[in-house]
This record gives structure tokens, C-alpha cells and sequence, in this order.
């Protein structure tokens, strides 16, 4: 049952529920060791914090950055804040340092809280640039400080300092939260120019954990591991929700550790973007096509009878037949839980999957393993959940799912979806004039998104900014013909080009490792990535594969054409934003003579 609260309250309202059961799971900085706390221990920490805020001067409605991977101390801050009514302004882990000292100083940062050496390093190198920036807090206790820094302080220390903080100041904020105070501003990732603060108040909050309950199944049985960085929407609205609802979240430091956590937690939920199911889709694939002859064939059989009930039927709300279903839960349990389990999935319940296109194959793919995948689409402005693959009801593969209660969709000029209710955004901070341009006249934000209803169903057809508009006069969408590509196992990254150009092209960074071994296999000699980006066989061989995966798309929109890249895309290049989404004007700018080459007769 959930437990629907103003955030400042949550923790302490969940303490009295759940007591001594486990809300988190995580491991220290550098630890090796999988730790647990309790409701009461949540509880108990998160107030130490908000007495430590208010002893180190922390005002209502004041802007503290958080600049950490996912980590405990991490969300002891957010609830901390919310307890004594500041605002709390995430900051990606990666973030360089020309995005912190614009975020810092167009929020006025005072005190500007830090996980790692990395993080701590950055910071300190643009405190001078930074005027309003006073105090550095650091998570990490292995953090070496720089010589002469008589700013910063351990977060263990400051702690501390609040042990002599008034109760009672406290619990008079508390007594004053209101729906209208804020509660983050996330900045944009910015692929097309300047990040923008997007404001999000408690209210928001509230109306989407009411919204998403009733079509999203998660509850106090659920092991929810985080996988997206706590700073994007989409895992910090889907962690507050699962709270909400009872949930234990397991804290994934480390990103890149993230198949590993999942085999040693075993959760049952996780959010994801696709670029996660594409490269298991990929990894499943390249098992099955090395695998022998009947192991094959066994696996190809119950992929198809997995598909029939999960697809043909339960897909569309309809009850398979006996044969069917004992066909299906002998395959399930004898196949497909193999399968899950190298993932660590042991009992998976939902797996809430956004952020970009989801390829129809890979989205049909993860529901035949027996993963159900709730797709759906939001944006930071949405407060995440625009819509999504309720619960006990029909979803059609290609949709991005129903719309979530009280949110009103309306589909304006262009196709461009417009909405209303009250989970989106009032605005951006601090940008008058930009708020204007992004709500219609009678209150719809302009998502840049373009999309149409069907059957009750959103479905999504491009990004209105991002389309490509070829000299022959055809619109192209970049990204649905990158989510085509993407799920091929050669594929790593994709830029597509098209704007005011004859054809389409592309920039391609392979997936060096299986490139390599294929090379070994067919005999194809080479020194290094450079001989693999030009031999003839592997590009015939790329050619095939992507001419068979494109074969549904309109002529004018298919690559013709396409370059090897011997380097990948990279935030410090400022091809990538820190969502990993790519930024299209840096890429052509930077591989602009590549690309004319393309082009040349």
C-alpha cells in the first residue's frame, strides 16, 4: 500500500510502517561489501542531515548541488534538503567543469555537496570562478584534499555538526512544507545549446507518485537496483516512487559494475534506457548464434512459444489457451529462467524502459525472454512518466503506452505532442523568456516531440528539432533510423547525416571486441582499429547486415553510405551529453571532412 506523503515527511512516515525491514542496500566508495539500512535508520540519518543543513545556514528554498554518483549519503542529502524546504540542484557524476560553473553560478550555489576524488578535484578547480560557492562537502572519506583547502569538509564531519541544532526549528519546517515549495531544479542536458533549470515542486511529485500507482506494479516486496545515475528524471522519479510504495532500493555505485550488482542483489525491478536491452539483445543473439545445433533448435522453439503467449496473446489482452500455457511455463522454467538468471534476474517483476526509441524487436525480445518491459515515454519537464504500459491492460509493441492519470495530451502543429496537467514543469529557472515560447497560449508545454493516439496508445515518430530535411525535400528522423541499426552486435554508436545532403549517411563506432574476433575467424589480418575500419570484407560484411535491418524503412531514408570510426563518441569531445545522448552539431562539426567525403562522387 502506498504511502502518499509531501518527500520531507516520507522517510519518517515509511519509519513507523516498516521499522527494522531494509530500504537500502549498498556498497561504501571503493567497497567490496553489500550493507543494509532500515526504515529507522533512513529516518534517524536523514534528520541528522537537515540539522546539519541548518547549522552550516541552509535558508528556505535555498539551491544545493549534488554533484556524486549514485550513493546512501547521496539521498540523505535530497531528503535532508526536503526537510528543511531547500532546493536540491543534481549534478551528473560526469559533468565537466565549464557545466559546473555555469549550473553554480546561474543557481548561486552556496554549498555544493561531492562523492569522489573526481568530483571533489572539479570542484575545487572552479570554486574560484564561482563567487556564491562556500563550502564543499565530501561523501567519500578516501577524498585527498588540496593543499590550503580550508573550505571543504567530510560529509561524516558535517554531520556532526549539527548535533547541537534546534529540534524544534526543524520540526517547525517540517510543519510548514507545502506542495508549492520546489524540490529539484534538473538541469537539461542541453544537445542543441545552453542547459536550462527545469523547476519541479513537491506537488509535482505527489501527483505522479498518485498517477503512476495506480498503472505502475510495483510494491514492499520489490527490489528496485538503480541503474541510470539518480540525477536524471527517469531513475530519480522511479526511486522516489518505489520508496513510496515500500520498495528496497539497491544502490549501484558504479555504473559500469552494474550485470555484476545485478547477480549479487538479484533484484526484481530496474529502469532502464534501450541501449541496456539493445546490447542484451545483442549478447542473447551472439549466444544462440554460436550455440550448437539442438541447443539451437531447443532455444528457437521456446523463444516462438514464448512469443505466441507473451506476444499474440498476453500483449493483447487475451487469456492463452491450456495447450499454450503449459507449453509456455515448462519453456519458462526450463529455458528462459536460465537466461534470466546470468542477468541476476531470479523473480523479475518490471522493467520501466525510456529515454529514446525502443526498436520493436528488442522491446518484443525482452517480453519472449519472460521480462516485462513497461515502456513508456516523459521528459524532465513531465517530471518523467508521460505515459507507459499500464498494468492488466493491452500494449502494442511501437507504443510508448497509455497516458497516466491527469495528464492531458493534445497533438498540435507539425504532430508536435502537446501537454497539460500537474506534473509538468511551470517553467525554467530563471528564463522568462524562454517559458513563453514553451507553453501555448492557453498552458500546453511544447514537448519538440511529434507523435499520434491511437487506441488509447501514444506512439512516437520523431524528435520535431532533430528531423533531417534531405535536398530532395524528404524529412528524415535521425533517431528512428539509429534505433533500427543499434540493435545489431557490430554497432556500439551511430550518428546518422541527411540534413540538406542527397542521401543518407552515417558515422559508425563499431563494437571493436566482436569486430576483432570476427576479423580472427575469417582471416582477415590487421594491426589495429584503423585496418578494421577499412577492409573491404568487413565493410561488405557491415553493408549486408545493415541493409537487411533497414529494409523496412522508405528508400530516402535508408544509409547509402556510411564511415568506420576508429574513436568513439565522448562527452569530453562533446559529441555525447551526459545522458549519452548525441549532440549532432558537434559530431558533424567535428567529422565534417569525413562526412564531405561520403558525399564526394
Amino acid at each position: 500500500m502506498q504511502t502518499l506523503c509531501h518527500l520531507a515527511r516520507l522517510p519518517y512516515e515509511q519509519a513507523k510502517k516498516y521499522g527494522d525491514r531494509t530500504v537500502f542496500e549498498y556498497k561504501d566508495f571503493g567497497g567490496t561489501v553489500w550493507k543494509k539500512v532500515s526504515w529507522r535508520d533512513f529516518g534517524t540519518n536523514v534528520r541528522r542531515v537537515s540539522l546539519a543543513m541548518l547549522a552550516m545556514g541552509v535558508k528556505v528554498q535555498e539551491n544545493i548541488g549534488v554533484f556524486s554518483q549514485n550513493s546512501l549519503p547521496y539521498i540523505y542529502t535530497d531528503f535532508g534538503a526536503f526537510g528543511v524546504r531547500a532546493v536540491t540542484i543534481p549534478f551528473y557524476a560526469t559533468s565537466s567543469e565549464q557545466q559546473l560553473q555555469y549550473v553554480i553560478n546561474d543557481a548561486q550555489i552556496r554549498f555544493f555537496f561531492v562523492g569522489e576524488q573526481e568530483q571533489y578535484d572539479k570542484a575545487r578547480r572552479v570554486q574560484a570562478l564561482c563567487p556564491t560557492l562556500e563550502r564543499i562537502v565530501i561523501y567519500d572519506q578516501s577524498v585527498a584534499l588540496a593543499e590550503h583547502d580550508t573550505t571543504s569538509v567530510y560529509f561524516k564531519d558535517f554531520i556532526e555538526e549539527g548535533k547541537d541544532e534546534s529540534e524544534d526549528k526543524l520540526n517547525s519546517l517540517l510543519s510548514s512544507i507545502c506542495g508549492d515549495d520546489i524540490a529539484n531544479i534538473l538541469y537539461t542536458s542541453g544537445t542543441t545549446g545552453d542547459s536550462k533549470g527545469v523547476v519541479l515542486t513537491h506537488g509535482q511529485y505527489m501527483s505522479a507518485f498518485k498517477a503512476n500507482d495506480k498503472c505502475v506494479p510495483v510494491g514492499e516486496d520489490d527490489r528496485v537496483i538503480t541503474f541510470l545515475p539518480i540525477t536524471h528524471i527517469f531513475e530519480r522519479g522511479w526511486d522516489f516512487l518505489a520508496l513510496t510504495e515500500g520498495a528496497t532500493i539497491i544502490i549501484n555505485t558504479d555504473p559500469h559494475e552494474i550485470q555484476k550488482s545485478m547477480r549479487e542483489t538479484h533484484p526484481t525491478c530496474m529502469s532502464a534506457v534501450p541501449r541496456f536491452w539493445e546490447k542484451v539483445y545483442a549478447g542473447v543473439q551472439e549466444k544462440i548464434d554460436n550455440a550448437s545445433g539442438l541447443q539451437k533448435k531447443m532455444f528457437l522453439e521456446a523463444m516462438e512459444i514464448s512469443r505466441r503467449y507473451n506476444i499474440e496473446c498476453k500483449a493483447n489482452g487475451k487469456k492463452p489457451g491450456l495447450a499454450l500455457s503449459l507449453k509456455y511455463k515448462f519453456i519458462n522454467k526450463t529455458v528462459l529462467s536460465l537466461v534470466r538468471k546470468q542477468f541476476g534476474l531470479v523473480s523479475p517483476n518490471i522493467f520501466p524502459t525510456a529515454g529514446a526509441v525502443v526498436s520493436k524487436e528488442v522491446e518484443e525480445f525482452v517480453h519472449i525472454l519472460g521480462l516485462n518491459m513497461i515502456v513508456g515515454y516523459g521528459l524532465t519537464e513531465s517530471l518523467a512518466t508521460v505515459s507507459c504500459d499500464h498494468r492488466d491492460e493491452p500494449f502494442t509493441i511501437g507504443s510508448v503506452g497509455r497516458p497516466i492519470d491527469g495528464i492531458e495530451i493534445r497533438i498540435g502543429e507539425n504532430s508536435e505532442i502537446l501537454l497539460k496537467g500537474p506534473t509538468i514543469t511551470r517553467g525554467y529557472y530563471n528564463r522568462d523568456a524562454i517559458n513563453k515560447e514553451a507553453f501555448t497560449e492557453d498552458g500546453f508545454f511544447r514537448t519538440g516531440d511529434a507523435g499520434y493516439m491511437k487506441d488509447g496508445e501514444l506512439y512516437l515518430t520523431e524528435r520535431i528539432k532533430d528531423l533531417y530535411k534531405t535536398s530532395n525535400g524528404k524529412y528524415v528522423a535521425p533517431q528512428a533510423v539509429e534505433s533500427k541499426l543499434l540493435v545489431d552486435k557490430y554497432i556500439e554508436q551511430i550518428a546518422v547525416i541527411a540534413d540538406e545532403r542527397k542521401f543518407v549517411s552515417a558515422l559508425i563506432v563499431p563494437a571493436y571486441a566482436l569486430l576483432e574476433e570476427y576479423a580472427r575467424e575469417q582471416g582477415i589480418a590487421f594491426k589495429g582499429r584503423e585496418d578494421l575500419c577499412t577492409n573491404e570484407k568487413i565493410i561488405k560484411m557491415l553493408t549486408e547486415r545493415i541493409n537487411t535491418l533497414q529494409q523496412g524503412l522508405a528508400g530516402y531514408e535508408q544509409v547509402k553510405r556510411f564511415t568506420l570510426l576508429t574513436e568513439p563518441f565522448t562527452m569530453e569531445n562533446g559529441e555525447l551529453t551526459n545522458t549519452l545522448k548525441t549532440r549532432r552539431p558537434v559530431i558533424i562539426k567535428n567529422y565534417a571532412e569525413v562526412i564531405e567525403k561520403m558525399y564526394q562522387e
